[in-house]
């Protein structure tokens, strides 16, 4: 487990115990309350009658001593005898409470059967009471033969004729009364607090756990992946436990879409590197070719003269693309799109002086360049840099007119669709495969019908493909029926106002 794990965990618990301490503590001391009230309550139940009326009878035939010897002999009820002076006969002290809570119950219109006020014959008047006790409350049954037996072992000397012990000196044996429940449990036992308060510490450890092993699993994993990715290795993915929908879960998602950028970057930039690297293998060999054979054959220097120009210029293209591709890849076009260097094209303007140039160049080969626009084209304009977005459709035409065959016809078509300006060049060329549609946009990639031609170096589709992305537009090939290649690009029109 990591140090977060803890952190979580020891947060949580904290939180949970505090929480469960409080509520207890909130509980028990209402629950005191009450229990402290209800002490000082006067006790009305069957029971509590009996002995009050015992305790009376007592007292009215034997007077304060033998009220005194009865009052003795109970173990299990506290009967209060308290005089007019509020002096309890035993002694003990009476609550200022209680007193008047008896007093008052004594006032009322009739006598309560739980509350007497008896004279002796000795002629003290006490008043006489049982407080509340829950002690007593769960042993009514066992307290009701102690006042039979207490009534019965004071009933020779003070109450007349009654069951007497036994010879040997032991109580009668049990009546009804005597068979009652055993005394229970009492309520302030230690074990009906701590039992709740562990079980609630124990919920509370639990729950921390499970909440921070929750949050701390996918923290851990992420940590994982980052350190697999600083070392170079962008293979592992973050893997959400179920079907987590949190934030944590978001981020382990985005880390692997940036990872798999990376990866697909670097794998991008390592096959740049070989392509250039094999692009420039051949010209560079037909340059050390021509300067050995003008070395070896002085009179055709003029021939190798041509090939070393003719091989220096096209590496001098080649470079110049690499360039501008490099740029477009690193942003450079995006960048000034709709800012320093942008400024409103119209579209029909450079396209018709595009194609202008493309006849010219296709004269020598018999091919016929087909212009054709709808109205709609003529006035539309598109924001972003002329000299970029000419080059990406001269680069367009140019593949078409290159691979159209002799005496063949590239069509131009420029069309309004909404709020976007398509230009489709269609041509009758051998055309690609299926499965290379999605890659004549790559860098350096060749069909398979093409790839031994060494006019070209497979950059022109990728430069437009950077420079319609960078101008919030779409580039797209299809096949043409009949054979052929049709490249649809898409580039948003600027709307007035």
């Amino acid at each position: 487990m990591g140090r977060l794990f803890w952190k979580f965990f020891l947060c949580i618990m904290l939180a949970q115990v505090t929480a469960t301490i409080g509520i207890g503590g909130t509980f028990w001391l209402k629950n005191r309350a009450a229990q402290q009230e209800r002490a000082l309550d006067i006790d009305t139940s069957p029971p509590a009658q009996m002995i009050i009326e015992a305790a009376s009878a007592t007292l009215e035939a034997g007077g304060s001593q033998a009220l005194r010897q009865f009052l003795g002999k109970l173990e299990r009820m506290r009967v209060f005898a308290v005089d007019a002076k509020g002096q309890e006969l035993m002694g003990r002290t009476v609550h200022p409470t209680m007193l008047a809570k008896a007093r008052a119950m004594l006032e009322q219109g009739q006598a309560h059967p739980v509350v007497r006020e008896a004279a002796g014959s000795d002629g003290k008047r006490y008043l006489l009471f049982l407080p509340s006790s829950e002690r007593f409350r769960n042993a009514e049954a066992d307290a009701a033969r102690n006042t039979l037996n207490a009534v019965a072992m004071s009933g020779p000397r003070n109450m007349g004729p009654g069951p007497r012990p036994n010879e040997a000196g032991a109580p009668p044996p049990r009546g009804e009364f005597g068979r009652g429940m055993p005394p229970g449990p009492r309520m302030d036992s230690p074990y009906r607090t701590f039992i709740p308060l562990a079980a609630a510490i124990a919920a509370s450890l639990l729950f921390a756990f499970l909440l921070a092993w929750y949050f701390a699993r996918p923290i851990r994993d992420l940590r994982q992946a980052f350190e697999a990715a600083s070392h170079g290795n962008l293979a592992p993915r973050f893997h959400a436990s179920g079907k987590r929908g949190d934030e944590l879960t978001d981020l382990g998602r985005d880390f692997d879409r940036m990872t798999g950028r990376l990866r697909s970057l670097m794998d991008s930039q390592t096959r740049l590197l070989h392509d250039v690297s094999h692009e420039l293998r051949s010209p560079l060999a037909r340059l050390q070719a021509a300067i050995g054979l003008a070395h070896q054959q002085p009179e055709k220097m003029g021939a190798s003269m041509q090939r070393i120009e003719r091989e220096s210029e096209r590496m001098d293209k080649l470079i110049g693309e690499l360039l501008t591709l490099s740029r477009l890849e690193a942003g450079a076009g995006q960048a000034g799109v709709g800012h320093t260097h942008s400024e409103d094209v119209s579209i029909a303007d450079l396209v018709h002086d595009i194609v202008d140039d493309a006849r010219y160049e296709a004269r020598a080969r018999l091919l016929d360049i087909d212009l054709a626009g709808d109205a709609a084209t003529a006035d539309a304009s598109v924001t972003g840099q002329p000299e970029l977005l000419a080059r990406a459709v001269e680069n367009v035409v140019r593949n078409a007119v290159k691979h159209s065959p002799d005496g063949g016809t590239v069509n131009v078509e420029l069309s309004r669709q909404h709020d976007w300006l398509r230009i489709a060049v269609l041509d009758r060329g051998p055309g690609v495969a299926s499965a290379d549609l999605a890659n004549i946009f790559q860098p350096f990639f060749r069909a398979s019908n093409t790839e031994h031609s060494t006019d070209g170096h497979g950059l022109g589709l990728a430069i437009a493909q950077h420079v319609i992305n960078a101008h919030g537009g779409r580039i797209g090939a299809s096949l043409r029926s009949g054979g052929g290649l049709c490249v649809e690009m898409l580039l948003p029109v600027n709307t007035p106002g």
